[in-house]
């Protein structure tokens, strides 16, 4: 796996097929955020590398899909958590593409 659109994450996501990470900084998740997506902030991942769930094929959500992206490519590299996907274009996407979430808009 290497990139979803946000339309086919939120699909495999709600059908329990995929779990999600938010890699946003704690003010941008409480400002905007998908209820039941986990934050791991990317500046906090090294420490929380635990909290990342293993189980099931995993994508990373970020602002944009900038952080998210680098994000995946070092999981993925790490190997010790099988399939690791970027959500493309991030919460702003989610949003635009009218998915769920809670707060502000995303800019």
């Amino acid at each position: 796996m290497a990139d979803l659109t946000v339309a086919d994450a939120h699909r495999l996501w709600a059908a329990g097929e995929l779990a999600i990470i938010d890699v946003r900084e704690e003010a941008e998740h409480q400002a905007t955020h998908v209820p039941g997506v986990p934050l791991v902030p990317m500046s906090e991942l090294l420490s929380r590398v635990d909290e990342i769930p293993a189980d099931l094929p995993l994508a990373v959500l970020c602002r944009s899909g900038a952080r998210s992206a680098q994000v995946a490519d070092y999981l993925t590299a790490a190997g010790e958590h099988g399939d690791v996907a970027n959500v493309e274009g991030g919460i702003i996407a989610w949003a635009a593409e009218g998915l769920p979430y809670e707060g502000e808009s995303p800019r």
